[in-house]
């Protein structure tokens, strides 16, 4: 139950991240929710067509898409308080970023995948939803431009494929990893931690 709770908590901070995107990209309504529901349910349906799970489970939980639209329709009309929440947004986001990446890691290694395999899969479930919308807003993915982000999400994933390949318990492992992507994220988010780009090229 709890875990079911948080799941929704994440759903509903990337919904929001993707419909304060779209209100920025100054969309009209239907525009903010198809970007909240894209942005908050886009990475578990990359991970459900990978591993071959149909339909995919954002298509038959309502309760997902139920948050994922409310959500945007509440950043719809009350954006300027959402804005001024951005740090709450964030930390949600980052819990969001924690359950979904080993949820998916785990869920690959249920269904059969191999390790390697089962790391992308659970990193594409976390990241994949955003980088969805920044292409739907004509952006190069946040993703790979700046932040701690993908990296953290990866580093969650291995954490828990390693733990299963020591065969200890996913009690432990995954709430283990997601407390890594989670501080992770949040350090970077303090420290203004970017991944290293390449110099500016001559001529």
């Amino acid at each position: 139950m709890l875990l079911a709770a948080l799941e929704l908590v994440g759903i509903a901070a990337f919904a929001a991240s993707g419909a304060v995107a779209a209100v920025r990209a100054r969309l009209d309504v239907f525009g903010v929710v198809v970007l909240a529901l894209t942005t908050a349910l886009g990475g578990g349906t990359i991970r459900d067509v990978l591993l071959g799970v149909h339909p995919p489970a954002a298509l038959v939980n309502w309760p997902y898409l139920a948050v994922a639209g409310g959500t945007g329709l509440v950043v719809f009309w009350a954006h300027p308080t959402v804005a001024r929440l951005r740090r709450a947004v964030l930390l949600l986001d980052a819990v969001g970023l924690g359950l979904f990446v080993t949820g998916g890691t785990a869920t690959a290694l249920a269904l059969g995948a191999p390790p390697y395999a089962a790391c992308l899969v659970g990193m594409t479930t976390g990241i994949g939803g955003g980088a969805l919308r920044d292409l739907l807003l004509r952006e190069i993915p946040l993703v790979l431009r700046r932040e701690i982000y993908a990296v953290a999400a990866l580093a969650g994933a291995v954490v828990v494929v390693v733990g299963h390949q020591l065969g200890l318990p996913a009690a432990l492992v995954s709430p283990v990893g997601s407390a890594l992507i989670v501080g992770l994220r949040l350090l970077a988010l303090w420290r203004d931690w970017n991944a290293p780009v390449p110099g500016k090229l001559d001529g």
